[in-house]
C-alpha cells in the first residue's frame, strides 16, 4: 500500500496548456516522472545547493540545460508526444523522465 502511495505521488499530471514545474533538489528530480499534453512547458528549477543540469538521455540529445546554479531555471515546450527520458550532466544518477500524451 505504501508503495502505492509513493508510486502515485511521483507522478504527477496537468492540463493542457499549462505550465509544469520540475525541482531539483537533494540529487533528485522532482516530480521523477511528470505526464503532460503536447504543448506543454516544464520548468526544471534547482533548489539545490549545488549545481546540477538536465539532459535528454537520446544521443544525440534533443534538449540539453547549461549548468544551473542554486534558484535558476531551464524551460523546454514538449510538442510532440512520447516519453523523454533525461538525466543531470553533473550526477548521472539523477534521472527523470516527461510523458508527453
Amino acid at each position: 500500500m505504501l508503495r502505492r502511495a509513493l508510486l502515485l505521488a511521483a507522478i504527477a499530471q496537468v492540463a493542457a496548456g499549462e505550465e509544469a514545474e520540475v525541482r531539483i533538489d537533494n540529487f533528485t528530480f522532482a516530480p521523477d516522472t511528470l505526464t503532460v499534453p503536447a504543448g506543454t512547458r516544464v520548468v526544471w528549477t534547482n533548489r539545490d545547493d549545488i549545481p546540477h543540469s538536465v539532459v535528454d538521455a537520446e544521443r544525440p540529445p534533443r534538449f540539453k540545460s547549461p549548468v544551473l546554479d542554486t534558484d535558476e531555471a531551464f524551460a523546454r515546450s514538449f510538442d510532440t508526444p512520447g516519453r523523454y527520458t533525461y538525466f543531470c550532466g553533473l550526477h548521472p544518477h539523477m534521472t527523470g523522465m516527461v510523458i508527453v500524451t
